[in-house]
């Protein structure tokens, strides 16, 4: 299966500021996978080292700092050969291993002419904790599940893939793309863009060992949940990530606590909520009380959305069956929308550096979805999940802050156009969102020009 961050490790192998590369990811979202692929692509041997399966290997860390007798210990034990440039060195599974990753540090200083990368499934978390760790010495990458383009590429629709890249102008989409677009975005909603779940629909076509794969990932994230140093933390974070799909059914979809238990308060459950971002199992999005920069300075801390890493987790956590499947518009709004917000979501964190937020206000009740931040623009973000696009708080929004409101954006099953200053984006499109706003500003900034 092609995954895109290929690109961007290919860039990092030849940078010439090139560190030892940190690759973050939930369990199962294809780290080892990657690496290995890449490795096998652009050097001429990889030297592969699980740190989970052999954690003798960890004594090498132990006793020294030197990289060359690590190396050599390493070499040794495996039986693999490690030259500099032409080997790519992967440390696998070091989430657990601190000596580890505070060796990047002098393979940065003392031996940056090897190409290492580390990958772990709670490194979010092992990171987050204030250890002695080789700050500004590694470089970080981030790989999340599969997009809805990579998913099309790995069921062979290369031809959707390619039609849609070479969009430049805001016309709509002829129905002999439309139509089968939106019939496989449906099949994405239930699949979701786990490796392993995708596979087995695109290869197999077979719903029950998709099911099946579904189940046994999210049963793997609840057995990482009890490897929360704090024992009492287990069962507080097992509860939030259950009750996500009935904080997303509620038509307010704000996260509260009392959700997860009768009663609870916000103290009492915060760690076990924060684990579940720093793990980034999910994303936690913040009421914005006003669309100025820098972004965060107008975070509500008290008001935030929580989603799933994936919207095919998503859809098995609730118990939905794969049956929508064939039932026309129902998978879009079933639980209010849920899945659709979760996916838009998905693909915004992948191609917009800052974390959205959302905006809304109570007397009268308007909401924003998202509001994405691209260079120093904030652009408000509406998610319809059908065809009925009639809208009242994006331009309760304009009116509130017209000068800030340069675009206003709007999913929906509507057809791509540019309507006066609303960008209309069929839901399958929202892997092209960047690339979209840069050529409706454009054609904004030509017709002011031209009156």
């Amino acid at each position: 299966m092609e995954r895109l961050i290929i690109k961007k490790l290919e860039k990092w192998k030849n940078s010439p500021y090139r560190k030892p590369l940190i690759l973050k990811g939930v369990r199962q979202v294809g780290k080892t996978w990657i690496l290995k692929e890449f490795g096998r692509r652009y050097y001429d041997n990889v030297a592969y080292f699980n740190f989970d399966e052999n954690e003798e290997y960890k004594q090498f860390f132990e006793t020294t700092k030197d990289v060359n007798r690590i190396l050599k210990n390493l070499m040794l034990v495996s039986g693999q050969k490690i030259l500099p440039e032409k080997t790519l060195i992967i440390f696998d599974e070091v989430q657990d291993c601190p000596n580890v990753i505070n060796s990047m540090k002098y393979f940065c200083e003392n031996a940056p002419q090897y190409h290492v990368a580390c990958a772990g499934s709670l490194l979010g978390i092992t990171l987050a904790k204030p250890s002695s760790f080789p700050v500004g010495k590694v470089n970080f990458m981030q790989i999340d599940p599969m997009t809805f383009t990579e998913f099309l590429m790995a069921n062979g629709d290369e031809n959707l893939v390619a039609y849609l890249d070479q969009i430049d102008e805001l016309e709509p989409i002829p129905d002999a793309f439309f139509n089968p677009l939106y019939e496989k975005l449906k099949m994405y909603y239930v699949v979701g863009g786990m490796p392993e779940s995708v596979l087995m629909w695109t290869q197999e076509r077979d719903v029950e060992a998709m099911q099946e794969v579904l189940s046994n990932i999210l049963d793997a994230y609840e057995r990482d949940f009890a490897k929360h140093p704090n024992i009492s933390e287990f069962p507080k974070i097992s509860m939030i990530w259950k009750s996500i799909p009935s904080q997303l059914a509620r038509e307010n979809k704000k996260f509260i606590y009392k959700v997860v238990k009768e009663g609870a308060r916000a103290r009492e459950y915060e760690n076990a909520l924060q684990w579940l971002v720093d793990a980034r199992l999910v994303h936690k999005v913040y009421r914005s009380t006003a669309p100025k920069l820098p972004i965060a300075a107008y975070d509500d801390v008290s008001a935030f959305k929580i989603y799933l890493v994936d919207v095919g987790l998503l859809r098995r956590l609730s118990r939905l069956a794969p049956t929508a499947f064939g039932e026309g518009n129902r998978l879009f709004v079933e639980f209010k929308g849920a899945l659709t917000e979760n996916y838009v979501l998905q693909t915004l964190v992948t191609q917009f550096e800052v974390t959205p937020r959302y905006w809304n206000q109570l007397n009268p009740p308007y909401e924003v979805n998202f509001l994405i931040q691209r260079e120093n623009d904030i652009f408000p973000i509406e998610v319809k999940s059908e065809t009925n696009t009639t809208s009242k708080s994006i331009k309760k929004y304009k009116e509130l802050y017209p000068n800030e409101t340069k675009l206003r954006i709007r999913f929906s099953l509507d057809n791509l156009k540019l309507d006066g200053d609303m960008l209309n984006i069929p839901l399958f499109m929202a892997d092209q969102t960047d690339k979209l706003i840069g050529i409706a500003l454009q054609q904004l900034n030509k017709e002011r020009r031209t009156h």
